[in-house]
C-alpha cells in the first residue's frame, strides 16, 4: 500500500475520535464568494455572470462597514473552530476565487482601503504555464491571472491569506461513456474503463501536493485552505487536502456546513452583480424554503440497446422535463424490466448486479445541466433481487403453513440480515462513486407488514430486545406487544437509511433525501403497524416524505374525502407541510392499467396548491406518448411564473 493510502486510513480513523466543532462557535458566519472584477458591467447586464463591477464592490463594503458587520480574517476563523474563541455576531469572511488578475489591480485596494481581509484562492496551473481557460464566454490566457510577483505582493499585504483552488483540477474531464465531462476533482476518469480508486486518489494528490508546493515556493505561503472548484468535493479530497496543510474547505452551497476534523465551509456566490438592496437582503432576509415539483421518472423507459434509440429517448425527455418547468427529477437508478418492483440489474458500474447500461450518470447530468432540475436517485430500499442474493437474506412472511416471502409484493432483503445490509450498502457506494447527483429517492418498498419479517435472524433481534419468549403469534395477540414491534421495524428500516445516506454523503456530501410512504401510514391509525412507517419519524429523518396521495392505490371511494383527510393528517404537525410532498398518481393500476386523465390531473393539483400543499410529484411519466399530456400537466405542477405553453 503507497504511503498516501496508509494516511488517509489513518485520518478516516482519527477523524471518528477528534470532537465535533459546536456550530454556536461560528454565530451568523456568511461566506461570501466573489470572481472577477470588472469595469465593462452596467446593471445587471455582466458578460460574466459571477463578475461584479468595482464600483458595487466598493458600495458592499462600506455598506458591510455602515451595518457594523464584522468581517473576518482567516485566522479568527479557525481559532473560532479550534474552540480558542467566539466569532463575533455578523461575521463575514470575504473570499475571491479563480486568482484573476483583478484581484491585485481592484480588490487589493479597497481591501486597504476599508482594512479588510480576504481569501483568495488561485489554481496554480494557470499560473505556472502557459494556458488558454475558456472562462464564462471568454479565453483567458495566463496574462489575465495574477502573476506570481503580484501573488507575493498580496502575501504581504497583511490583509490577504493564499488557498488553493486546486491545480489542474478546475475543469471537466470525461466521466462515463458517452463523454460526458464532469468536475475533475470528484469525478473517475472513463477511458474505456473507469479509474480505479487508487489511480484517483493518487492523481488528486499529486495535484493538490503540486499547488501546496507551488505556492509555498513562488508565492512564500503555504495554504492552509482549499477552495474546491466548483464546490464539489468528497470526504477524500477533504483528507487529502489536510494531510498537505489545507485543514480548511470551502464549497458552494450557502445552507450546507460540515464541522468535523478538515471543515467544510459553505458560501454565499455572488451572481449577476447584485446592487446593495439585493445585497442586503441576501445577507439579511429569510432564505425562502425550497419548493420542490418532481417527475418521477423511469429509465426503463430511456435504455434500449440501440444507442441511436437511446439518445432520441433521452432527447424526449429532457425536452419535456425542460418544458414543464419543474424543480427535481426522481431518476430511476436500478432496472426492473419484469415489473415485479425489485432490482434486477442496475444503470450504473457496482460490483453485485448486472448493470444494464452504464446510463444513470448520463441521464442524470443531462437533466441537471439541460433540463436545470435536481436529481435524486431513486433506488429501492430493500428490494433486489438475482443470483448474487442467497434465498436466506429475504424479507419473510408467517403464514400458517410457515414462513415464505410475501407472494403479492416485491422481493425484499431483510434489514436484520448484516450480510444483506453489507450488499446493500455496497451498491449505494458504487451508485456514489459513479455518478453525479443531488439526492436520494428511496422507493416504496421500505416496509414491513404485520406478518413479516420472519426472516430468523429477524426473529433472532425481536428476541433479543423484546423478550427471549418473543413470537409473531404473541404479537398478534398483544396490541401492545405488536405495536413496539412495529416500532422496532420501523426504527430498524430508519437505521438502514441513514447508513445508507451516510455512505453516499462521503462521496456526495451536499445530499437531499426523500422517501416514499404510503397514504395509509398517515391515515390509518394502525398504519405503522401494518407498515412499520411512521410519519412523525419520516419527518424527523428524512428532507422530504414523499406521500403516495394516490386514491386509486387506496381503494379510496370518495377522492375529495381521501385528500381532505391527508392534507388535515399533514397540519395536524406544525411546519409538516414544508416536508410533504404529495406524489399524485397518473394511471390506475387496478386491474388493467389505464390512463388517468390529464386535465383531473391538473385540476387536483391546483385544488391543493390552493388548500396549502407545495411540494408535488407525479408517476408514471411516459415522455413517448406525451402522457400526462404536458399542456396539462404544465398547468398544475410547473413553477414558471405562467405556466400556460405559447
Amino acid at each position: 500500500m503507497r504511503p498516501i493510502l496508509v494516511a488517509l486510513c489513518f485520518v478516516c480513523i482519527h477523524m471518528t475520535l477528534l470532537p465535533v466543532v459546536r456550530a454556536e462557535l461560528l454565530p451568523g458566519l456568511t461566506v461570501l464568494a466573489y470572481h472577477d472584477v470588472r469595469e465593462d458591467i452596467k446593471g445587471n447586464y455582466a458578460p460574466d455572470p459571477f463578475a461584479i463591477s468595482a464600483e458595487n464592490l466598493a458600495m458592499q463594503f462600506a455598506w458591510l462597514r455602515d451595518q457594523n458587520y464584522n468581517v473576518v480574517s482567516m485566522d479568527e476563523v479557525r481559532d473560532a473552530l479550534a474552540g480558542k474563541r467566539r466569532l463575533p455576531e455578523r461575521s463575514v469572511l470575504l473570499t475571491f476565487d479563480d486568482g484573476l488578475a483583478s484581484v491585485h489591480s481592484s480588490v487589493l485596494p479597497l481591501l486597504k482601503l476599508f482594512d479588510y481581509p480576504a481569501l483568495i484562492s488561485v489554481v496554480t496551473s494557470w499560473i505556472e504555464t502557459d494556458v488558454e481557460v475558456q472562462y464564462e464566454n471568454r479565453l483567458l490566457s495566463s496574462r489575465d491571472f495574477l502573476s506570481w510577483e503580484q501573488l507575493r505582493e498580496l502575501a504581504a499585504s497583511g490583509l490577504v491569506e493564499l488557498a488553493s483552488h486546486s491545480h489542474d483540477l478546475h475543469r471537466g474531464l470525461i466521466a462515463n461513456p458517452q463523454r460526458n465531462e464532469q468536475p475533475a476533482a470528484t469525478s473517475r476518469i472513463f477511458a474505456d474503463t473507469y479509474e480505479s480508486r487508487s489511480e484517483y486518489l493518487q492523481r488528486i494528490e499529486a495535484d493538490l501536493a503540486r499547488s501546496a508546493r507551488l505556492l509555498a515556493t513562488r508565492a512564500g505561503q503555504a495554504p492552509q485552505a482549499v477552495v474546491w472548484p466548483y464546490g464539489q468535493y468528497n470526504d477524500a479530497l477533504r483528507n487529502l487536502a489536510g494531510l498537505h496543510g489545507m485543514s480548511l474547505s470551502f464549497s458552494l452551497d450557502p445552507d450546507f456546513s460540515d464541522l468535523r476534523a478538515f471543515p467544510v465551509l459553505g458560501r454565499q456566490l455572488i451572481i449577476a452583480n447584485p446592487d446593495i438592496s439585493r445585497f442586503a437582503n441576501m445577507l439579511q432576509g429569510v432564505p425562502a424554503a425550497e419548493v420542490l415539483r418532481a417527475a418521477q421518472v423511469d429509465l426503463d423507459y430511456v435504455y434500449d440497446p440501440d444507442p441511436a434509440v437511446q439518445e432520441r429517448n433521452l432527447g424526449l425527455l429532457l425536452d419535456r422535463i425542460k418544458a414543464l418547468g419543474i424543480s427535481h427529477v426522481f431518476l430511476q437508478a436500478f432496472a426492473d424490466p419484469d415489473g415485479n418492483g425489485a432490482a434486477d440489474a442496475l444503470y450504473f458500474p457496482n460490483r453485485h448486479l448486472p448493470m444494464r447500461a452504464d446510463l444513470f450518470n448520463r441521464v442524470a447530468w443531462q437533466l441537471r445541466t439541460r433540463a436545470g432540475v435536481r436529481v435524486f436517485a431513486w433506488m429501492p430500499l430493500l428490494a433486489f433481487e438475482g443470483a448474487a442474493v442467497p434465498v436466506s437474506w429475504q424479507v419473510l412472511q408467517a403464514t400458517s403453513d410457515g414462513v415464505e416471502p410475501d407472494p403479492l409484493g416485491e422481493p425484499r432483503l431483510s434489514p436484520f440480515v448484516p450480510e444483506a445490509r453489507a450488499f446493500i450498502r455496497d451498491i449505494y457506494t458504487d451508485l456514489a462513486i459513479h455518478s453525479n447527483f443531488d439526492g436520494i429517492h428511496f422507493h416504496d418498498d421500505g416496509r414491513l407488514s404485520d406478518l413479516e419479517d420472519a426472516n430468523p435472524l429477524a426473529i433472532a433481534a425481536y428476541q433479543a430486545e423484546l423478550g427471549p419468549d418473543f413470537s409473531i403469534a404473541m404479537a398478534r395477540d398483544d396490541a401492545a406487544l405488536d405495536q413496539r414491534w412495529a416500532d422496532l421495524k420501523a426504527r430498524t428500516l430508519l437505521a438502514l437509511s441513514a447508513e445508507l445516506v451516510e455512505t453516499v454523503a462521503a462521496y456526495r456530501p451536499v445530499l437531499k433525501t426523500s422517501r416514499n410512504m404510503f397514504a395509509s401510514a398517515l391515515l390509518d391509525p394502525q398504519g405503522s403497524r401494518y407498515l412499520a412507517q411512521d410519519f412523525d419519524a419520516f419527518l424527523q429523518h428524512y428532507d422530504f416524505v414523499t406521500v403516495m396521495a394516490m386514491p386509486q392505490l387506496e381503494q379510496a371511494a370518495d377522492e375529495d374525502r381521501f385528500f381532505a383527510q391527508l392534507i388535515a393528517g399533514v397540519r395536524l404537525r406544525p411546519g409538516a407541510m414544508m416536508q410533504t410532498v404529495f406524489q399524485l398518481q397518473t394511471v390506475d393500476w387496478r386491474g388493467d392499467t389505464r390512463q388517468l386523465p390529464a386535465d383531473g390531473l391538473r385540476d387536483r393539483m391546483r385544488a391543493l396548491q390552493s388548500e396549502g400543499v407545495r411540494n408535488l410529484a407525479y408517476y408514471p411519466d411516459d415522455f413517448h406518448l406525451d402522457h400526462p399530456r404536458l399542456t396539462d400537466l404544465r398547468q398544475g405542477i410547473s413553477l414558471a411564473s405562467d405556466p400556460v405553453l405559447p
